[in-house]
């Protein structure tokens, strides 16, 4: 079992910056894939970006790339996503998923993650 919390979220306007951290606990989080995903309103859950065990791995959507970075500490058992560049398409609940997965393999959608923090907000004004 994995817990999961978010951080990190907020109101920030257009052209801006967040960076969010999801802080595991309970087993070993460097057996762990990690993901961001994110949901709008009225929109399905969507991959954000994806990081393997050792973070040599990383995978993002199209939508993301070159402006969010993931990344992560196994000392500190926690994931981040660093956003730059926001636009207002950009808002939405952000959830991080884990999973253990063979090393190297990084699921890029929902149904291969099994643990979920709560989500944390971000709202990007124009």
């Amino acid at each position: 079992q994995v817990q999961l919390v978010e951080s990190g979220g907020g109101l920030v306007q257009a052209g801006g910056s967040l960076r969010l951290s999801c802080a595991a606990s309970g087993r070993t989080f460097s057996r762990y894939v990690a993901g961001w995903f994110r949901q709008a309103p009225g929109k399905k859950r969507e991959f954000v970006a994806g990081i393997s065990w050792t973070g040599g791995l990383t995978y993002y959507a199209d939508s993301v790339a070159g402006r969010f970075t993931i990344s992560r500490d196994n000392a500190k058992s926690t994931a981040y996503l660093q956003m730059n560049s926001l636009s207002p398409e950009d808002t939405a609940i952000y959830y991080c998923a884990a999973d253990l997965q063979e090393f190297g393999t990084v699921p890029r959608t929902a149904a291969g993650y099994i643990y979920w923090g709560q989500g944390t907000q971000v709202t990007v004004s124009s």
